[in-house]
């Protein structure tokens, strides 16, 4: 009987694992004088909603937004750690951090913690010192590569190749290098994103709910739009 029980005991623990899955999928399509970012709202573990109002989307100042996907405890404290800093540097040089900056920053970040790293997939995206979209995307250790737009979470897969067919931003290994934003225009682009995460609904589980859309701008800078999808 004892032997059983410690067999049990030993079971639980090698399933028993630090990190979750919560789903929703994060698209960033930057462009010619505009970014746009969006999240779903939606938070599941397995078959279960755990709240259908939860977003995804850090705005850090009014250049720069960070989008994650992944595991929740591990995006709210990557979150309140990037605020702290940008908070910081904001405080010491009197400027607010630029979107090339803190994506260095977040690379920086997930690479301190390759060892145990946190379970987000990232998009760091805002607008460049020349008022240009700009899209940094990542993996859960820091290695990121500038691109015109991406997408990351649950609905990956069914997301960009719809990207890929309506945006087709130049290969990085064309010469000479191009400027990677897409030729859309902003509210072509809006549409697309809007299309996209309509069509990932209808068949990722956990992407619904509701979509927060962000537009930045060098004009009128952060506005936000409210997109409704299936609640079921």
């Amino acid at each position: 009987e004892r032997e059983r029980r410690d067999e049990t005991r030993r079971d639980e623990m090698s399933r028993w694992s630090p990190y979750d899955l919560n789903g929703g999928t994060c698209i960033a399509i930057g462009g010619e004088g505009y970014c746009i970012v969006a999240a779903s709202t939606r938070l599941s573990t397995g078959f279960s909603i755990l709240t259908a109002d939860k977003s995804m989307i850090l705005e850090v100042n009014d250049k720069c937004l960070i989008a994650s996907a992944g595991f929740d405890g591990d995006r709210s404290q990557l979150h309140k750690v990037l605020t702290f800093r940008s908070e910081n540097y904001e405080h010491f040089h009197k400027k607010p951090m630029s979107c090339p900056a803190m994506a260095q920053m977040l690379g920086n970040t997930l690479y301190y913690k390759r060892f145990f790293p946190y379970y987000t997939f990232n998009l760091c995206a805002g607008l460049d010192d020349q008022g240009r979209g700009c899209v940094y995307t990542y993996d859960a250790i820091g290695s990121h590569e500038r691109v015109g737009y991406s997408c990351q979470g649950s609905g990956k897969d069914l997301v960009q190749p719809v990207l890929d067919n309506q945006l087709k931003a130049p290969s990085i290994l064309e010469l000479p290098p191009k400027v990677a934003v897409t030729s859309l225009s902003q509210a072509e682009a809006i549409e697309t994103v809007k299309i996209a995460f309509s069509a990932a609904s209808e068949r990722d589980i956990y992407t619904g709910d509701a979509v927060e859309i962000f537009i930045l701008t060098p004009e009128h800078g952060v506005q936000k739009e409210i997109l409704p999808l299936r609640r079921d």
